[in-house]
């Protein structure tokens, strides 16, 4: 209790899956039955089964956020393209292209490339398996 791990398994042999990234680590809180209470990075608090497999510790190089890219072709290296604005598109290409000038994008609520609503929309699936696992969900 009180220890800190990464690269934890959500289901025993499939893998570390949760607090993964540079610097993060999650906390154990209690142990109950088969089950264990972690607080995650997010500071939500969930039950994982003791059966799973966690490396003790934090990940290395924390540092790793604080370091500028300094220019777009080192972006450019790591596989990522330039993001272009929907409204500076073709209407074939996105939902908000097309019209004369700078139009506004004409629809009551901006969309994704694939027609998806974007902005403030939840993602998650309402009924996931994991939901009863969950103790207290991460706050925005």
């Amino acid at each position: 209790v009180g220890t800190q791990i990464f690269n934890i398994e959500l289901e025993p042999g499939k893998g570390g899956k949760l607090a993964k990234g540079a610097g993060t680590s999650a906390k154990v809180l209690a142990q109950e039955g088969k089950l264990t209470h972690l607080e995650m990075p997010s500071s939500e608090i969930r039950r994982i089964p003791q059966e799973c497999f966690a490396t003790i510790g934090q990940v290395s190089h924390a540092e790793h956020r604080f370091e500028r890219t300094k220019k777009a072709g080192r972006t450019r290296l790591k596989g990522r393209r330039p993001v272009v604005r929907g409204t500076a598109m073709n209407p074939c290409d996105h939902p908000h292209g097309g019209g004369e000038g700078r139009s506004p994008i004409g629809l009551k609520h901006p969309k994704t490339p694939w027609g998806k609503p974007a902005l403030g929309v939840k993602t998650r699936k309402k009924r996931k398996w994991t939901d009863k696992f969950i103790i207290k969900r991460r706050k925005k």
